[in-house]
């Protein structure tokens, strides 16, 4: 009988020195920090200000190049040099594939003797026509005569005149064997490398005029009905921290069925370090709102929190609010807090 009272309270105390380790009983414990609540006095107290602001509604885009081309071949052959990489910044005109040209000069070279070999026949056919012209005038040779060698004259004539055409059709694909830029611009990337084979149409190279960055949008039909070509907006590029004025330019004339969506694009200023295929956001002007604004350093973030310090009967209390856009200095809350309450700084 003893044994087992001995035994359940060994239990017991097992038990509760379980509940005590869970507990952190047995660590060291820290003392936590203090805020130092400031004073409840007028200079350190504001009321919120209701301001008339414009209302924004922004809208994520992508950041493209209206002047933008790929270039390809116009003819069979093996590519000897490419003389451009991406990054690098091109001139229109210059010189960016050089295509192999040995099956180009050989027809070239064979178009060449084609037509010398046809002017040289047309030579005499036209010095015995002659001949025959000045015997038929004297009535010694027969009108058929004359006519067989007026006709062999004119097929040698067009016979030169499909070879000249030849020879400049070579010289014509020769001058494709250069490839050069179309546009002033910058390479984004290269398809082929030398020693390739390119047929016509394959893509070598890309180019795009970084002079001609816009942003490609699409927005809410509300939204669409209540643009023109023309209007100024704010372009926000978060990856560089920066806000650039554009211009609406187009606005394409039919909807996304799907999303009900137009897509517009909006001109933008040169920035050196926009690329296309960016995240940009278009900020739209749609009107005016009253809007409660505090400024900005009354307004602690902490993590995913935003809270201020309110003037209570109780004193100086924290409390979390949601907050919207910035206006200058100033920061818009959309809830937590009311027109008529005073708001303090932020605690040390």
């Amino acid at each position: 009988m003893k044994t087992k009272i001995i035994l359940s309270l060994v239990s017991l105390f097992g038990l509760l020195l379980v509940i005590a380790w869970m507990a952190n009983l047995f660590e060291e414990r820290v003392t936590p920090a203090t805020i130092v609540i400031p004073d409840e006095s007028a200079s350190n107290l504001i009321k919120p200000e209701l301001r008339i602001v414009p209302s924004i509604e922004p809208v994520p885009g992508t950041i493209t190049a209206r002047e933008a081309t790929d270039v390809s071949s116009r003819i069979l052959a093996q590519i000897e040099t490419i003389l451009a990489r991406p990054g690098e910044t091109v001139k229109a005109g210059q010189l960016l594939v050089q295509l192999d040209q040995a099956a180009l000069q050989a027809r070239k070279a064979q178009a060449e003797d084609l037509v010398a070999a046809a002017q040289v026949r047309l030579t005499e056919s036209m010095s015995q026509a002659d001949r025959i012209q000045s015997l038929f005038d004297q009535r010694m040779v027969s009108r058929s005569e004359l006519d067989k060698v007026i006709a062999q004259r004119d097929a040698l004539k067009a016979n030169l005149d499909q070879s000249e055409k030849a020879l400049s059709e070579a010289d014509t694909a020769m001058s494709y064997s250069a490839i050069r830029a179309p546009i002033d611009g910058r390479i984004i990337d290269r398809y082929a490398e030398p020693g390739d084979t390119v047929v016509p149409g394959k893509k070598i190279i890309s180019i795009y005029n970084p002079l001609s960055l816009r942003v490609r949008s699409h927005v809410r039909e509300g939204l669409a009905l209540m643009l023109n070509i023309g209007d100024v907006v704010d372009i926000e590029v978060p990856s560089i921290g920066r806000t650039l004025p554009g211009k609406v330019e187009e606005i394409i004339p039919a909807a996304n069925p799907g999303a009900r969506s137009f897509q517009i694009h909006v001109s933008m200023s040169y920035a050196v370090d926009l690329l296309p295929g960016m995240f940009a956001r278009i900020v739209f002007q749609v009107g005016e709102e009253e809007k409660l604004l505090v400024p900005s350093d009354r307004v602690a973030s902490i993590g995913q929190l935003d809270l201020i310090w309110v003037s209570e009967q109780q004193g100086v209390t924290q409390r979390i609010v949601k907050t919207g856009n910035q206006f200058g200095d100033m920061i818009e809350i959309t809830s937590g807090l009311g027109a008529g309450e005073l708001v303090s700084v932020v605690p040390r």
